[in-house]
Order: C-alpha cells, then sequence, then structure tokens
C-alpha cells in the first residue's frame, strides 16, 4: 500500500529558501561604492514602529501560503517557489554588485513595539534593493490570483496582508520607494518567465501518463477479449 505522506515530499523544497538565505548574511555589509536610494517622497514618509507587527508577521505568512497553494493548486506551488528562489538570487547577485543603505530612525522610549522595532534594526542596513520582503509577498499574490481554488475571503485576506507587509517596509524605515519598485518588477518578470516554462513540463509530464493509461487499457481490453475466446 503506497504511504500517504510521500505526496507532501515535495514541501520539502521549502528548505532551498532558508538555504539561500545563508547569502543574505554573508552579503549584508557596506563598503567602497554603497549608495543610499532615498528620494524627497521617501524623507516625507513617517516613522510608524507599529508598522513592525506586519513587518514581522511576513516570516510566518510566506510560509503558510507556499503550503497553501501546494495544498489547493500544486502548479501554482512550483511556479511561486521556484519565482521566489530565482527572485533571492537574482537580489543576491544585486547586492554584490550594488550595495544600498538605508538610514534608519533612532529608536527612543521602552515598550513591546519598540523592543521588536530594535530587533528587527540590530542587523546591518543593507542588502535594501530590491527588497525581499516585497518580492516575496508581491509573489503571493501573483500566486493567488492564479489558484483559482481560493474562495474570496482567502483572496480578500491574502491581498490585505501582502500589501499591508509591503507598505510596513517604508514605515518602519527599512525600505525606499525604489527598493519596492524594482523588487515587484522582478517579481513580475521572473513570475512571467516561469510561468512560460512550467506548463511545457507540466504538458509533457501529462502526455507519458496519459499514454500509459491509453496502453494499459488497450491491456486490459486484450485481455478480456482473450478470456472470452476462451
Amino acid at each position: 500500500m503506497r504511504n500517504t505522506n510521500t505526496g507532501y515530499k515535495p514541501l520539502l523544497w521549502i528548505l532551498v529558501i532558508p538555504v539561500l538565505n545563508i547569502f543574505y548574511g554573508i552579503l549584508n555589509h557596506g563598503g567602497p561604492n554603497v549608495v543610499s536610494l532615498t528620494t524627497d517622497l521617501d524623507e516625507r514618509i513617517p516613522f510608524v514602529p507599529a508598522f513592525i507587527i506586519p513587518y514581522l508577521i511576513w516570516y510566518p505568512f510566506i510560509l503558510a501560503m507556499l503550503i497553501v497553494f501546494f495544498i489547493k493548486m500544486r502548479r501554482v506551488y512550483y511556479q511561486t517557489l521556484i519565482t521566489l528562489c530565482l527572485g533571492l538570487v537574482a537580489c543576491y547577485i544585486t547586492y554584490y554588485f550594488y550595495q544600498t543603505v538605508i538610514i534608519r530612525p533612532t529608536i527612543t522610549g521602552d515598550g513591546f513595539i519598540n523592543w521588536l522595532v530594535s530587533l528587527v534594526y540590530s542587523d546591518n542596513p543593507y542588502n535594501c534593493f530590491p527588497s525581499i520582503h516585497v518580492l516575496t509577498s508581491y509573489l503571493m499574490l501573483k500566486g493567488m490570483s492564479d489558484c483559482t481554488t481560493l474562495s474570496k475571503t482567502s483572496r480578500l485576506l491574502i491581498f490585505i496582508t501582502s500589501w499591508t507587509i509591503i507598505i510596513s517596509t517604508l514605515f518602519v524605515k527599512q525600505h525606499f520607494l525604489l527598493d519596492i519598485a524594482g523588487a515587484i518588477l522582478l517579481a513580475e518578470v521572473l513570475y512571467f518567465v516561469v510561468g512560460k516554462l512550467l506548463p511545457v513540463q507540466a504538458e509533457s509530464k501529462q502526455s507519458v501518463v496519459t499514454d500509459r493509461e491509453e496502453n494499459s487499457m488497450i491491456g486490459d481490453v486484450i485481455e478480456i477479449k482473450g478470456d472470452k475466446v476462451v
């Protein structure tokens, strides 16, 4: 009897993400050619510590969404996960050749919210363009749009959560507007390319399965006819 647990093995591909994230720490430092992409509009955006909550929700949200896509629509799971991994690689290559930095505000006062902000700020303020938070959150929106089995309520919750996370990167002063724009553009291009490649592979595998099923059916018919002749 086939073990039903083997059907969940493709979820293990999610482990590629933390492996790739090793490079985030390696690249998260300054250098002689570090630039800032701040604009006048960025300077007008206020610092709102409360947005650290949706900023941190990003971690379980991405994992949960990949699992949902896996359960609801396997093709969307693969397309989103592959795009995410390729996006991480593209981000790390960009950080290596074009490192950017953001100047964070000074945290004053106590309280749980300020403590969370200080915890996030303990990381170096580099690896800004493009934003990985925005890249991955936007990919959940792309996956949601293709996952036709999701309910309207689920779509609304995913939409609100994704965009709140994206906006939070501005209000907690972790990214600039250009970081967001670059991440969305990268997500759009990679998701489109991966989507064009996946159907070809899927159709190819499906045709093999169909041929095998057809040959099996023909064999069964021949066997039945043979039994009747006997």
